[in-house]
């Protein structure tokens, strides 16, 4: 034991539980102090990501104390905040779980860099992912561009074994003072709407996973779609913010599905399925602000227009993107669905720039995460990787029979005389101007009008 400690930088980390950084912090045997930094690049985040990450660190703080720590809380740029905790404590270094999006890399490459010049240990270690992007690769060496081969090379991929949670962890002698931190202004009135809806926290997270494996998964692959059921995991709100590690989700899939359990491999797919979004976001990290493929930089979309701003409000006269929008504000959240068919409504229907919906959803969604939501409005767009050799234009209408076919989810959100559609003008902004008495809208745009408008502007780009 050595009395000088190590101070662990905690970010999308928020667990005890099968988490390799600490796990190896605690191994050295000295003093551990745990830090949250709201730095600039936090403080760029939405509205919704924001509050709903500083519950977790709330959550986080609880749990730490429960095993005898603290988490210190401090604001303002990493490199100070960090390299002035060093000097307030003697900490002999920083250690962090490895991030991959290129503005969390920009951070983290000039904190290591910076730590390192003053002579301190500073160094990542995994966690956010069962595989680093960079184990990962095509015969020829590359990185993978289509999901399938992906998956082809990585389900079979032995995935590190569970690292249990410490019992307890050692302090300094001295704590360092915390600050208070406020994460939640920009989510305003909406926070009372959406707060009930949430599962916050590592207990949660597991308490989800294994109520998810106990019922939904067994019709997982046939069932998931439908907008109305209550058919998935909801996991992607704590696998954004680290509540729990996806080794953990892996293992437990892994089981379900060699016992047999109908659904566990499409379940497990859906896991990957992350994984391929940070492999591209690592190896290609043009993605999260430009066109993945270059030719559809001649693709006339359309930066903001009023027709952006009527979906937005979720009053485009569309019955299931309004109704999915609606349960977005509501809930925080968005079925995957639902989120595909919006995004198409958005870039080919209404022929807007993916980048108005991608900034819209970094602004609402509670389980926001950069990798994939920068792929996902790209594969939706056309503009991204997917192997289809077609380009695809969801018909609201007909995946609204076919995925809600009694109509369940749409009056759920539309219906002036549901709690839901109701908790909808609750949430949004005064400034919008809406409430139950608010009429419901005609069509931005006939269906097949916007079909047809899309196709000519793809003809035009291929001209």
């Amino acid at each position: 034991m050595t009395d000088a400690p190590l101070i662990l930088w905690f970010r999308r980390d928020l667990r005890l539980s099968d988490h390799p950084m600490l796990a190896a912090a605690v191994a050295t045997g000295r003093p551990l102090i745990p830090v949250f930094v709201l730095d600039p690049e936090t403080e760029a985040q939405g509205a919704a990501a924001k509050w709903r990450l500083g519950l977790s660190v709330a959550d986080f703080a609880r749990r730490l104390e429960a095993v005898g720590s603290r988490l210190v809380l401090r604001r303002g740029p990493a490199l100070e905040v960090l390299a002035g905790l060093v000097r307030e404590t003697g900490a002999v270094g920083v250690r962090w779980t490895r991030a991959y999006d290129p503005v969390s890399r920009g951070r983290d490459v000039a904190v290591k860099m910076g730590l390192k010049a003053l002579g301190l240990e500073a160094g990542s270690l995994p966690g956010h992912l069962l595989h680093e992007p960079w184990d990962v690769a095509t015969g020829g060496g590359g990185f993978y561009k289509v999901f399938t081969p992906y998956w082809r090379a990585v389900q079979g991929r032995e995935v590190g074994a569970l690292v249990p949670a410490p019992a307890a962890l050692v302090g300094p002698a001295v704590w360092p003072a915390s600050e208070v931190l406020e994460l939640g202004v920009g989510m305003r009135r909406g926070a009372a709407v959406v707060a009930p809806w949430l599962r916050v926290g590592e207990v949660s997270a597991l308490a989800r996973l294994d109520a998810f494996l106990a019922g939904p998964v067994a019709g997982y692959a046939g069932r998931r779609d439908f907008l109305a059921e209550e058919a998935t995991s909801g996991l992607s709100e704590n696998l954004t913010y680290g509540e729990i590690g996806p080794r953990q989700v892996w293992h437990a899939g892994w089981r379900a599905w060699q016992e047999g359990q109908a659904g566990a491999e499409t379940f497990l797919k859906e896991l990957v399925w992350r994984e391929f979004a940070y492999h591209l976001v690592f190896h290609s990290p043009q993605i999260t602000t430009q066109n993945w493929r270059a030719a559809w930089d001649g693709f006339a979309w359309r930066g903001d227009n009023p027709d952006a701003e009527r979906w937005r409000r979720g009053m485009t006269g569309e019955p299931v993107v309004d109704a999915a929008m609606r349960q977005m504000y509501v809930t925080g959240t968005m079925h995957n669905r639902a989120r595909m068919i919006v995004a198409s409504y958005l870039t080919k229907h209404l022929l807007t720039d993916w980048r108005v919906g991608q900034a819209w959803f970094a602004e609402c969604l509670t389980d926001w995460d950069p990798a994939s939501n920068a792929m996902g409005w790209q594969w939706v767009a056309g503009s991204g990787p997917d192997a289809a050799p077609y380009f695809r234009i969801f018909n609201p209408a007909t995946q609204a029979e076919k995925f809600d076919p009694d109509g369940v989810y749409r009056r759920r959100w539309l219906d002036p005389v549901s709690p839901r559609a109701r908790a909808f003008y609750d949430a949004v902004p005064k400034e919008w101007g809406l409430g139950p008495e608010t009429p419901y809208p005609a069509q931005v745009i006939g269906l097949a009008q916007g079909r047809e408008r899309a196709l000519a502007a793809l003809k035009q780009r291929n001209a």
